[in-house]
């Protein structure tokens, strides 16, 4: 019997008028509800936060909380139950402020016990179906979430198995002279088509580390059969990964020819004692570059913390500088501070004659891009 009432919706019905609030409960038990009272909206307050409710039936003036007071509460404290308002004197501007609330129905006294019947009955489906869809989407995102995550898990691990990198060459002009080569994240796995995806998708699993290694590992391994430079791209927070210090890992061991190229658009605020981080790998032998410089966080933050001897110039600014004065003039100056700094400018990204020609007059010491050479598997011939 208990599961038939129940079936039908638990109603709390709460009115100071003792008489009214037992004709309430003896309609609504008839017409099957379970049905509970209360004298007055802080005991119902109590009640309702303590057991489940479909639907409350609530007199609108009453001592201690009235029936607007509970309304504003139980939202207030999360609870979403309609709440059927009951009045002997009514008032537009109580109606309109009901209604503002949340209130789901607003009847007049005497009330009529099939009107009071409806009202329950559609505020118990209400409820019920707005429970269903916050479980419904609940699941939903919890499976979403499971298998999106285990997704990116799984095709993380396809890409780490699927690394490999491409070279491009870092020239010196117009000496025509090969300087270094750039080691660039490439993958198998066809969802990351590009480095930032995947890189990207390290930082959401946490597993930044671990590509950053494997990259740094194998990069190291590729140059043992080249005796130029190379300059490797790390990320801020690779900072905080004590094998980078490691003096016996593959990378340390070649050091004094490394350049590690840390790039302003991954700030460096989670690294607070980043400056000390960065002169212990100076130490160890290593070059620091600031890359994307002109299209990332603080310069002048950067400069400070890592003191590079060398800064890549972003290729937004390179790209059409000989046809764009303002450009130019940005690049002259930024090249002229560097030169007095001590510091190498490198501009990338260059890919036409009038680009690479406008950059040498401009006082940029080193060059990379498609007009030398595309990336490419170790280690693709330099295009003069």
């Amino acid at each position: 019997m208990e599961g038939s009432l129940t079936s039908r919706g638990r109603i709390l019905v709460l009115d100071d008028d003792p008489t009214l609030k037992r004709i309430f409960v003896d309609v609504l038990r008839g017409e099957g509800f379970a049905v509970e009272s209360a004298p007055d909206g802080a005991v119902a307050l109590a009640l309702a936060e303590c057991a489940p409710f479909d639907a409350i039936v609530c007199d609108l003036m009453m001592p201690r909380m009235d029936g607007m007071t509970l309304l504003r509460t139980l939202r207030e404290r999360g609870l979403e139950l309609p709440v059927i308002f009951v009045t002997g004197t009514p008032e537009l501007s109580t109606a309109i402020k009901a209604i503002e609330l949340g209130a789901f129905r607003y009847l007049l006294k005497p009330v009529d016990p099939d009107e009071l019947v409806a009202s329950v009955e559609r505020a118990v489906r209400v409820h019920r179906l707005a429970e269903v869809k916050r479980q419904a989407k609940a699941y939903l995102d919890a499976e979403h979430a499971g298998d999106g995550r285990a997704s990116l898990n799984e095709r993380f691990e396809n890409a780490l198995r699927g690394l490999d990198l491409a070279f491009q060459p870092i020239v010196r002009w117009p000496e025509k002279r090969l300087v270094a080569y750039e080691a660039l994240l490439r993958t198998s796995e066809p969802s990351f088509p590009q480095p930032e995806k995947l890189i990207a998708a390290a930082e959401r699993l946490g597993r930044l580390f671990e590509l950053g290694r494997a990259v740094r590992n194998k990069a190291a391994l590729r140059m043992n059969h080249s005796a130029a430079r190379l300059f490797v791209n790390l990320h801020s927070e690779d900072l905080l990964d004590p094998s980078l210090f490691d003096p016996a890992a593959p990378l340390s061991l070649m050091a004094k020819r490394t350049v590690l190229e840390i790039t302003e658009r991954a700030g460096l605020e989670r690294v607070p004692d980043a400056r000390a981080r960065v002169d212990r790998l100076k130490q160890m032998g290593f070059s620091v570059a600031v890359d994307d410089l002109g299209a990332g966080y603080s310069g002048l933050t950067s400069f400070v913390q890592l003191d590079p001897q060398v800064a890549k110039l972003d290729i937004a600014l390179v790209r059409n500088l000989h046809r764009e004065p303002t450009k130019a003039k940005l690049v002259r100056s930024i090249t002229a501070l560097c030169k007095e700094l001590g510091i190498t400018v490198l501009a990338e990204g260059i890919e036409s004659r009038e680009e690479r020609d406008a950059l040498q007059n401009l006082g940029c010491d080193l060059q990379q891009g498609f007009l030398f050479a595309r990336p490419g598997r170790a280690f693709p011939s330099v295009h003069w």
